[in-house]
């Protein structure tokens, strides 16, 4: 049994808001120091059909705290028969969070998602800090993805071009940063709702990238 005191996910993540939705992304390499502990950690979670929790920090953190999140959002759905705005899910997070500033959750969350106003994506840090953003990234490889980010990103961005560039960001993390690695996993939500993107077609589309 691992000790979540010691375990923590050198990571890379990353949240992209789209004219017509928002990607998320993250890899799944889970490391202990210097020992890659687990090559394959779940790192992004559907929280509600409208919104995702890509996270960085320690595992059992993240685990209690993408369970509150979930809960709260079927709590609102079920007293208000609607879905919880993403503003007021990262308000809420923020608020759980900054109860504990003084003994923290070492965690660093994205949280993103598609309400009636929009795409929408929130970073979060340990404090409860609430930023939102066009896009934004978190964990140890996040200058790799911010410098793709800030080459690539421009306001008209489709999901499908967001989706390539959310590909190339984490790739960059996982060949410059020694804690990131493994698989690369993605989810789009739109007006549709949430959608995790098939390894098959994240290889493909990593080929072809790669061919460029």
């Amino acid at each position: 049994m691992e000790d979540e005191k010691l375990t923590k996910t050198g990571t890379t993540t990353l949240g992209i808001v789209c004219k017509d939705g928002v990607v998320m992304a993250t890899e799944t390499r889970a490391t202990m120091g210097t020992l890659i502990a687990h090559k394959e950690t779940k790192k992004l979670y559907k929280i509600d059909e409208h919104i995702a929790l890509a996270t960085a920090g320690l595992v059992g953190d993240l685990q209690v705290l993408a369970r509150y999140l979930n809960a709260e959002a079927n709590l609102y759905r079920l007293k208000r028969d609607s879905k919880i705005p993403i503003q007021s899910a990262a308000t809420l997070m923020s608020n759980i969070l900054n109860q504990r500033k003084f003994y923290p959750y070492y965690v660093q969350l994205i949280i993103g998602g598609f309400d009636s106003s929009g795409g929408h994506v929130y970073s979060l840090d340990a404090a409860g800090g609430s930023i939102p953003d066009k896009y934004t990234s978190g964990g140890s490889g996040s200058p790799y993805v911010y410098g793709v980010l800030e080459d690539l990103y421009h306001d008209n961005l489709t999901i499908n071009e967001g989706i390539d560039i959310a590909i190339r960001a984490v790739g960059a993390a996982k060949r410059r940063d020694s804690a990131s690695g493994g698989f690369t996993n993605i989810a789009v939500i739109d007006k549709d709702g949430f959608k995790e993107i098939p390894q098959e077609e994240i290889k493909k589309r990593t080929d072809k990238i790669s061919k460029e």
